[in-house]
Parts: structure tokens; C-alpha cells; sequence
């Protein structure tokens, strides 16, 4: 099997774009010999469960994208095992836009960001929505179903690939920035006794 990503997502014409645009070696790099990238291992589960949040994007059946940002606490987001992640489904403005959208299209691509240490982890998936009355559904985990979901979506892992890092701007949210204040106000206080000991 190809690279996962490259396989899904280096179709003919996307393939004739890095042909004129000079990256055409770089595709066959990633597609004629390697393989992988669609089993999560350590690294994937460590930065999926650390992010507060990340943007899901899914198509109608009238091919028109849509993008949403979903967020929580840290480990809302959630590795079930080396090629499941899964969420609980909130409710929110009650468009319902990428349930529907689901309904039609299982196919699901995700990112994930780390601003901070501009890293980014995109994952491609197929999404299986778990309603409360579905027999699975007293098979999840307790803490993975907070008060008020809806349902749980599961989606299998059919790839993903960590991003360059290049365009990312690094940002804080205010628990980071919190953190950092109080590490460097501890190390500040530290200097200064070690200034007046002096």
C-alpha cells in the first residue's frame, strides 16, 4: 500500500498540479515505495489527547465543504486504539451541518494544532455516529461521554501526516499564556533571592 495520505489524497489532478509546480518528485517519493502513515503509534495518541480543540471539515451532497472548530477540555478528543479516535457530539446551534453532511459522506478530514510548538497533525477518517439508543453505546468509556451528548463519533484512522511547520503562527491560549506568566514570575522571584544572597 502507498503512503496512506499520498494514496487518498494525490489524485490525478493533484498530482498534475505538483508536476507543473515542480514537486513532482516529492509525490513519488511519498507514493511509489513507502507505506504507513494510518496506524496511530505513541506520538499520535500523546498530541491527540493533549489539544483542546481542532477543525473538522466534511462535504455535502452537493460537494460543498464545510469546516467547524470543535473544542473541549485536553482528552475530549480521544485515541480508542491504533486506528480509532473518537469525540462526544455536543450540542450546539443545532444546524446539524456535518451530521447531515456525514449521513451522506462518511469521509472526514481533521486538523489538529499545536500553536505553541507550531506542529499540526492531519487525519483523514470514515465516521460512524453512536446514538444512545445503539447497543455500543454502553460499551464506551464512562469519561468519554459527558453530560449533555448527544451522540459519540467514532471514526477510523485511514491517514494521517504531520504537516510542515513553517506557516504556523505560534499562539497562546490563556491557560498557556497563564502558565508561562507564573513560571517566569517563579523564576523571576528565584533570581532575586539569588541576587540579594549575593
Amino acid at each position: 500500500m502507498a503512503y496512506a495520505f499520498a494514496d487518498i489524497t494525490f489524485t490525478p489532478n493533484v498530482r498534475a498540479a505538483q508536476d507543473r509546480n515542480g514537486s513532482g518528485s516529492y509525490a513519488k517519493f511519498l507514493t511509489d515505495e513507502r507505506s504507513g502513515g494510518d496506524v496511530l503509534g505513541p506520538d499520535e495518541a500523546a498530541f491527540i489527547h493533549a489539544r483542546d480543540g481542532f477543525y473538522q471539515a466534511t462535504v455535502s451532497e452537493t460537494g460543498w465543504p464545510y469546516v467547524q472548530f470543535r473544542g473541549g477540555m485536553p482528552g475530549f478528543l480521544r485515541v480508542l486504539d491504533a486506528k480509532t479516535i473518537a469525540y462526544a457530539d455536543l450540542r450546539g446551534n443545532r444546524q446539524y451541518l456535518s451530521l447531515g453532511n456525514l449521513s451522506g459522506n462518511d469521509r472526514v478530514s481533521l486538523i489538529l494544532m499545536d500553536y505553541p510548538n507550531a506542529r499540526r497533525l492531519k487525519i483523514w477518517g470514515r465516521v460512524r455516529p453512536i446514538e444512545p439508543d445503539h447497543p455500543d453505546w454502553i460499551n464506551q468509556p464512562a469519561d468519554l461521554i459527558p453530560s449533555g451528548a448527544e451522540r459519540l463519533m467514532h471514526i477510523k484512522i485511514e491517514a494521517f501526516d504531520w504537516n510542515c511547520p513553517r506557516h504556523i503562527p505560534r499562539r497562546l491560549t490563556d491557560v498557556e499564556a497563564g502558565g508561562r506568566i507564573a513560571a517566569l514570575k517563579d523564576e523571576n522571584t528565584r533570581l532575586r533571592a539569588a541576587l540579594a544572597a549575593q
